[in-house]
């Protein structure tokens, strides 16, 4: 893990600027990925995994988000529809690169980068270990997900400078067929999310079927994510829908 770190540091730091820091965007990737290695590690704790599993977990935590710097430098967006899906992207760096070259675990860590953004990922196709490294990526992803958007609430002009959500309408009404899917406890389609309350939906409706463990149910539920998200949205729209939503993944985050 140590060698693997230094790698992957040593390649984030070629994006740096003349002046030594990273772009303020990256910056917040960077940030990101080491919180997912630590929401990761709490997972794999709380879940009692092996020394083998928790070593992978944390492996592909770190590796999970590496082309979001690429992607940043060659198309100015996070936003994968406008430009390439981040996890593939970051995928195919890894492979690249080498950084996992010896390890008994490479592919499962490998698989856990690829799924960790779709919205199933395939079970039935998975080996126990891969299975548990690709969920506890997913999860660790989600919480650290749930803090940077409260980071971008709180100390950002996120009204007039909502690069972090995709540039999307902030002032709107839910689209009712987001609703309808998080309601149902069904995936929903990145092309349905459509203003900022889409956005922040998305997120209550991971925490009604979206973390895996519950380790991570309970991590969510003791930093007050949802309660955040509730009065958020309130501020976008008074639509009822929101309230529902709520209730069901607070009911949830209980179990």
């Amino acid at each position: 893990m140590e060698k693997l770190r230094a790698r992957y540091m040593e390649y984030v730091d070629t994006f740096k600027e003349p002046d030594g820091r990273l772009p303020e965007m990256m910056q917040l990737k960077l940030t990101h990925t080491m919180m997912v290695v630590a929401a990761a590690r709490k997972i794999a704790e709380g879940e009692h995994f092996d020394e083998r599993t928790r070593t992978a977990c944390e492996a592909a935590a770190l590796l999970h988000d590496t082309g979001r710097y690429e992607q940043l430098k060659r198309y100015n967006t996070f936003r994968d529809s406008d430009s390439v899906d981040h996890a593939v992207f970051s995928h195919d760096i890894v492979k690249e690169k080498g950084w996992l070259d010896g390890w008994t675990d490479r592919e499962a860590i490998l698989t856990a980068v690829l799924v960790h953004n779709r919205r199933d990922i395939p079970a039935a196709d998975m080996d126990e270990l891969t299975l548990a490294v690709s969920k506890t990526v997913r999860d660790a992803d989600k919480l650290d997900i749930f803090r940077v958007l409260e980071e971008q609430v709180r100390n950002t002009d996120w009204r007039n400078d909502s690069r972090a959500f995709w540039n999307l309408k902030t002032e709107a009404r839910p689209n009712p067929t987001v609703v309808r899917c998080i309601r149902a406890g069904a995936p929903v389609s990145y092309q349905d999310i459509t203003c900022l309350a889409d956005f922040v939906l998305v997120q209550v409706g991971w925490m009604i079927s979206g973390l895996e463990f519950k380790t991570s149910r309970r991590i969510c539920a003791e930093r007050g994510h949802l309660a955040f998200r509730r009065d958020f949205i309130r501020q976008l729209t008074d639509d009822p829908a929101v309230d529902e939503l709520c209730d069901i993944a607070d009911r949830r985050l209980c179990t």
